[in-house]
């Protein structure tokens, strides 16, 4: 009586277009995978890039959210990695919002101020371009949100208000004043109150993110609005008013 034939052996799965699905290299594959993570240059890189990746997590839940709404552990979430490695770089969220203002605006306002000093030319071609770059880096992202941000929270965070105040609002206002007075000075511009000047030519910037941000929402806006012809026509409507007029 011959003996039974053994069970065939079971063969490989095949993959949808007849690729042998081969476990072993999949392994293989994630073990590269994690070992390249643990190394010191994909380490160091990837913590170097970490508050970066904090900064923009809650810059978007902030201006989504708001202030009072935002959690800390959403922040991590939403960055990949724990809370406690968010307190590691930002004790609080008091701490992570003041971030947030430093890097995504006063060191934009830094950047002006650093470019009205090297800058040897006419106020009357400082002014439209120092307009230019507050509006690509700041008015045209996601930053902009934040004055909103502060105008509707202020009572709730009157702390973090002043700091935006002197991180934000103190220097703008000084830079712009310096610049005017050097337009003054050259006699460039007729003299007037160079407060006044400055107020008038940082009102239509925070017009024009307000009229984004409520528009942006609407399913039709009959009245549209070019940024960059709109900021062109109040920076060349303030040159008439401040250059030095012709005696009668």
């Amino acid at each position: 009586m011959s003996r039974p034939s053994p069970p065939a052996m079971p063969l490989p799965a095949q993959a949808v277009d007849d690729t042998p699905v081969c476990p072993i290299g999949a392994t293989v594959g994630a073990t590269v995978a994690a070992i390249a993570q643990r190394l010191p240059g994909v380490r160091q890189r990837r913590k170097a890039a970490r508050p970066q990746e904090l900064l923009e997590a809650a810059l978007g839940l902030f201006v989504e959210k708001g202030l009072a709404a935002t959690r800390t552990e959403d922040v991590a979430r939403l960055a990949g990695v724990s809370k406690g490695t968010l307190y590691l770089y930002y004790p609080s969220k008091d701490a992570l919002f003041k971030a947030v203002v430093h890097t995504y605006l006063a060191q934009v306002i830094a950047v002006g101020t650093e470019m009205a000093d090297k800058f040897d030319g006419p106020a009357s071609e400082l002014l439209p371009l120092l307009a230019h770059t507050w509006w690509t880096q700041v008015g045209s992202s996601k930053a902009a949100a934040l004055m909103i941000l502060i105008m509707s929270e202020a009572s709730a965070f009157p702390d973090l208000a002043q700091y935006y105040v002197d991180e934000v609002v103190a220097p703008s206002h000084a830079l712009l004043a310096r610049v005017v007075q050097r337009g003054i000075d050259r006699g460039e511009f007729r003299p007037m109150d160079v407060t006044s000047v400055v107020q008038a030519l940082i009102a239509p910037a925070q017009f024009l993110v307000l009229y984004r941000q409520c528009t942006a929402v609407c399913a039709a806006n009959p009245v549209p609005l070019d940024p960059e012809r709109f900021m062109q026509t109040q920076i060349e409507l303030l040159l008439r008013g401040l250059e030095v007029r012709p005696q009668a």
